[in-house]
């Protein structure tokens, strides 16, 4: 396989700067419809929740690389917020598990459908055979990374 020229991977970080100064308006945007006093951090980590209806803190902390008691304060707020609460954890009972209210999981929803509209609004040019490519480049990307 060829090494990739100086142009080349110029370019890749020229765009993936150009993504990620996006996603990063994005959460802030997402975590304002979400609610105007949720902090931009704790909308990665009420999604986490959602998906993972039942995680402990611990879990989120190790899943995105930060400590617990940063975990703790974005919880705390989400809690005063009343998107999360949390619960004995039934297979320990001196554990606590996140969960989402009924009013976190309704406004995650309604977001994530207007969101997912217009993704596909904008990617509706192209074929299912380029998504499905950008896919896999991106999986790969992520997998070269490793644990970063």
């Amino acid at each position: 396989m060829e090494a990739p020229t100086h142009e080349a991977l110029n370019a890749v970080e020229r765009e993936l700067g150009v993504l990620i100064h996006r996603v990063r308006r994005r959460t802030v945007e997402n975590a304002r419809a979400i609610d105007p006093e949720l902090p931009s951090a704790a909308y990665p980590i009420l999604r986490f929740v959602y998906d993972h209806d039942g995680v402990r803190a611990s879990q989120v902390a190790e899943h995105f690389g930060i400590d617990k008691g940063a975990v703790s304060r974005q919880v705390a707020q989400m809690e005063r917020l009343g998107l999360v609460e949390r619960s004995s954890d039934p297979a320990d009972r001196r554990a606590q598990t996140l969960l989402v209210t009924a009013e976190g999981r309704r406004r995650v929803a309604e977001l994530r459908a207007a969101r997912r509209s217009a993704f596909a609004g904008k990617l509706a040019a192209w074929t299912a055979d380029e998504l499905a490519d950008l896919a896999e480049q991106l999986h790969r990307y992520n997998e070269s990374l490793g644990g970063e």
